[in-house]
């Protein structure tokens, strides 16, 4: 019979354990909270660089667990392919025990009838026994007058002499007869204990499939658990490859969606900085970042109704430099109510500058600026919707448009 290969209950345990492991460090990468969940928590403030580092860091993990499922797929391939052996093997062996019982029967059914035939012969030796004892006994007992009978009776000597042979062919004939049926029970004898022997061994090698067909179906039973351990797992793996591929998709949306709206912010702030007229020149401009509102009247964007801009605001991010416009004196440097952390210099002839919402200040009051120094850092400070810098030119302490001076 045709046996393969097949690993052991131990073999199948410790990879089940380490697959285990395995597939756990890879569920517990990936953070109870969806990825499409975080990105609409942290949307706001997450830069796009930052965004695209998340997208690749979701692709590699993407790859990773595609890899494993394709591995698992290769092993449940092999488990399959070794649990149809067994399955194969459960059915030989399936058919030899059925083949051995029939077998069984076959003997089983001979010595019963060797056990007939047996009592049969035995039956007709006792009685043929019985007869010539009965008639050996007779002659015994009447040898001397049944021989002178015999002679008295006989008509000459020739007829007692064959009335003699007669008797002695009697005699031979019940020895033989005697012979045939002790032969004949010796060799019934001998099939019944070839038989008996037989069947000991049929039922031998009966016992020893049984064994063996239970141990097949405890391998079957096994194997096919493994099957569906690395089934589950695969499934598994390829759902958690699709929320990866989902997440990486609407980290790609998001990604899109920041660059179409920061080149529509820079669209407008050019559209916006073409109303203004030409400055003077006087002062430089304290931020590199786009201008996002004008001097002017508008709808204050926390309090909700209509007021002056004081000023005018650049869209720069959180923590870029600050430079002062112009040399001049910090005549304040701190909190200022509504403008939060704020630096407001003079540059003489009734002239100051003010910079508000600051994160950081890097001047005190009383110090001496240059033109273009770094002041303080872009914040959200004070009554603030985003990091910006609100810049103001004041002249008498009246508010007037930056832009004329720019």
């Amino acid at each position: 019979m045709k046996t393969l290969y097949f690993p052991t209950r131990r073999y199948i345990l410790r990879f089940i354990l380490s697959f285990s492991c395995i597939l756990y460090v890879v569920c517990t990468s990936f953070p109870a909270l969806s990825i499409q969940e975080q990105i609409k928590n942290l949307s706001k403030n997450a830069s796009i660089s930052t965004l695209q580092q998340q997208q690749q860091q979701l692709n590699k993990q993407r790859a990773q667990v595609s890899q494993e499922r394709n591995r698992l797929g290769n092993l449940q391939s092999i488990a399959q392919d070794r649990f149809n052996g067994l399955q194969q093997n459960l059915q030989t062996t399936t058919t030899q025990i059925q083949d051995s019982e029939n077998r069984l029967k076959l003997a089983t059914e001979h010595l019963e009838k060797l056990q007939t035939d047996l009592a049969i012969a035995e039956r007709s030796f006792k009685t043929k026994q019985e007869a010539t004892i009965g008639r050996l006994r007779f002659l015994q007992r009447s040898t001397a007058s049944h021989g002178w009978a015999v002679l008295l009776q006989s008509r000459s000597i020739n007829d007692f002499l064959s009335r003699r042979r007669h008797l002695k062919m009697v005699y031979q004939a019940d020895q033989q007869i005697l012979a045939k049926l002790t032969e004949e029970a010796n060799r019934i004898i001998e099939q019944k204990t070839a038989v008996e022997q037989a069947k000991n061994e049929i039922n031998l090698i009966r016992q020893q499939l049984l064994v063996q067909k239970s141990d097949y179906q405890s391998q079957a039973a096994s194997q096919e658990e493994l099957i569906q351990r690395l089934n589950n797992d695969r499934l598994a793996l390829a759902a958690a490859e699709t929320q990866l591929e989902q997440d990486s998709q609407a980290i790609g949306n998001l990604i899109q969606e920041k660059i179409t709206a920061a080149k529509a912010r820079e669209a407008a702030a050019k559209a916006l900085s073409k109303r203004f007229t030409e400055g003077t020149g006087i002062f430089g401009f304290p931020s590199n970042a786009p201008i996002s509102s004008p001097f002017g009247y508008r709808n204050h964007p926390v309090l909700g109704y209509r007021r002056l801009h004081t000023g005018i605001d650049f869209a720069g991010a959180y923590g870029s430099p600050i430079r002062a416009a112009d040399a001049g004196t910090v005549i304040f440097a701190g909190w200022y109510g509504g403008y939060g952390n704020a630096i407001i210099i003079s540059h003489g002839k009734g002239i100051t500058t003010l910079y508000g919402h600051c994160s950081q200040l890097f001047v005190s009051e009383g110090q001496t600026v240059q033109r273009g120094q770094h002041i303080a850092a872009v914040g959200s400070t004070g009554l603030s919707t985003g990091p910006h810098l609100h810049f103001e030119v004041r002249r008498d302490g009246t508010p007037t448009d930056p832009a004329a001076y720019l």
